[in-house]
């Protein structure tokens, strides 16, 4: 059950943010309104609502190919980036010797990775969802490592006076305490997932009939159509919301006993 003071908050939440949307879409009206803005600069939100409908069944497919582009890269960064991480909790040199190839594949852009994973995988779905993992990894490898480290000194050098083994000590110590790092690190890498898709879309939609939301704005980008371009990028908001609500829920039944509220 819901408490008074929680449901006095959602609500509030809920009528502040629908309020910050309304004045933001008003601003908008007045502002192409006020300097008659051409449509292909700057559409109306009506005329982005409109398009959106128009174009609903297309958009839908594009969400659907991204959303599960951006899931799909999503887990696969979660289980590869928590294995990583359980190794470099075990291992000072490992961890000093493979971090810094982590942060370096943080750093390359992913536009530039791209093009060159296209090459290897071809115009494929693969390469979306590979390009989404290496977006992916990095915060998810960060914050359970860090996670893994940050145990109770107290009950860690019990562990070790009762000369408890590795495995048994990272079961039932290390493992309980990054749950919580686990899902704030998914929790930022479910909105870079759909970041991630959309930019690997943008180089594969070029070579095949691909139906993301990525491909659909290149496609609108290149005739001009800013109202429907505008109604997909707003396609992609949501769908981030969406997988960041999935981790939120996910945290809150399945991982509820380890997370702190």
């Amino acid at each position: 059950m819901i408490k008074f003071a929680d449901r006095r908050e959602l609500l509030l939440s809920i009528t502040l943010v629908v309020g910050v949307a309304i004045a933001s879409l008003i601003s908008w009206e007045i502002v192409v309104w006020h300097f008659e803005l051409p449509k292909a600069l700057l559409p109306t939100p009506r005329q982005c609502f409109s398009a959106g409908v128009e174009n609903r069944e297309i958009l839908f497919k594009g969400i659907i190919s991204t959303g599960i582009a951006s899931i799909a890269g999503l887990a696969v960064s979660v289980a590869l980036g928590s294995l990583l991480a359980m190794l470099f909790s075990q291992s000072r040199k490992l961890r000093l010797a493979l971090f810094p190839y982590m942060i370096l594949l943080q750093t390359v852009p992913v536009v530039a990775v791209a093009p060159l994973l296209i090459i290897w995988s071809g115009y494929t779905f693969r390469t979306v969802v590979m390009v989404t993992v290496i977006v992916c990894l990095f915060p998810i490898v960060n914050g359970v490592t860090t996670g893994l480290l940050s145990m109770d000194r107290d009950v860690r050098d019990l562990f070790r006076l009762y000369k408890v083994g590795r495995l048994r000590t990272l079961r039932s110590l290390q493992l309980p305490s990054a749950v919580g790092h686990l899902v704030l690190s998914t929790k930022t890498s479910a909105a870079l997932a759909v970041i991630g898709a959309i930019v690997a879309e943008f180089f594969v939609g070029n070579g095949t009939a691909y139906d993301g939301l990525g491909t659909l704005m290149t496609g609108w980008q290149a005739l001009a159509k800013t109202d429907a371009l505008i109604a997909a990028l707003f396609c992609s908001a949501l769908l981030g919301l969406a997988l960041f609500g999935m981790v939120q829920l996910i945290a809150a039944t399945i991982l509820r006993r380890w997370v702190q509220p």
